[in-house]
């Protein structure tokens, strides 16, 4: 879900059903359980209650964290059917991206930019202001930590896709450069966060709002006029699967621009392949050596 943040889809620290408090699932320490069986392995006695006080914690914790990727999964399921109901009463009047590419040039609409940090600063809409809903987080704290560490190892390597968090002054940065009574044109890069946007702006008391529909995903070149590095199609994806280009988009140009285009990546994937073959040839040479040195 264009990943939104949530900690179940790959997410935020939030609550889909508030927005204004931040939430962050609290992981019990177990230094003390650690070193109490250190400390009884040192003195070479058998635990006997230790280990199994840790596995009935450890299980609750993850009982825990799977009711709280439930509920959140409710949440969003609750927040996208008040975004519907926004579009389908005419609160958020719903505009592809070349009908907001005619309203910034004809009318001087203002694009309002809500993506994060990440796929902003691969290609952006001239003229457009950027205020992030969500962004990735600079915490050091070990709940972030953690959370890097679980959005990583459950497809984050793959997709490239960061840890978000909500920016909890979104609202107040709006209403420092715009009054109430502006037309906005509010994306994001496929269309969700930005329907995210327009619930804040609106509650805030915006009334003249846009969406685009599809997000900036959906634009052609010659829709909007662009600024960065690459196409707005690329802004989202990174990871491994951007560098080996098995992503849709990457598969889509590669359709239309033919070998050329191919052989870039099919060379990266080889030069994968040798790279894990040698670290492994490597990996056996310092294994024997190893056990040599252990036998004289």
């Amino acid at each position: 879900m264009e990943a939104l943040g949530f900690p179940s889809l790959n997410t935020h620290t939030i609550s889909c059903s508030s927005f204004q408090k931040q939430r962050t699932t609290k992981i019990p320490c177990q230094r003390e359980h650690f070193s109490s069986i250190s400390l009884l392995s040192s003195l070479k006695l058998r635990p006997c209650y230790r280990p199994f006080h840790f596995r009935r914690s450890a299980t609750r914790m993850q009982a825990d964290n799977e009711d709280y990727e439930l509920k959140q999964m409710r949440d969003v399921a609750a927040a996208k059917k008040r975004w519907e109901a926004l579009v389908r009463e005419g609160k958020v009047k719903a505009l592809t991206p070349r009908e907001a590419g005619y309203a910034m040039q004809l009318s001087n609409k203002t694009l309002l930019d809500v993506r994060p940090s990440t796929e902003h600063k691969k290609a952006w809409v001239k003229g457009s202001t950027w205020i992030p809903i969500f962004d990735v987080g600079n915490e050091f704290d070990a709940g972030t930590l953690s959370r890097n560490f679980m959005s990583f190892t459950m497809g984050g390597w793959w997709s490239g896709v960061p840890t978000l968090s909500y920016n909890s002054q979104f609202v107040s940065k709006v209403d420092e450069k715009f009054p109430k009574d502006t037309d906005l044109i509010v994306a994001c890069q496929k269309g969700l966060r930005s329907l995210a946007a327009c619930e804040q702006l609106y509650n805030a008391g915006y009334r003249n709002l846009f969406w685009v529909q599809g997000g900036l995903e959906a634009a052609e070149e010659e829709d909007l006029v662009r600024e960065g590095p690459q196409p707005f199609k690329f802004a989202g994806i990174g990871g491994v699967s951007e560098f080996l280009g098995w992503t849709d988009q990457q598969r889509a140009t590669a359709a239309k621009e033919g070998w050329s285009y191919r052989l870039v990546f099919s060379a990266r994937l080889v030069g994968v392949f040798l790279l894990a073959d040698a670290l492994f040839f490597g990996a056996q040479k310092v294994a024997h050596y190893l056990q040599d040195i252990r036998s004289q």
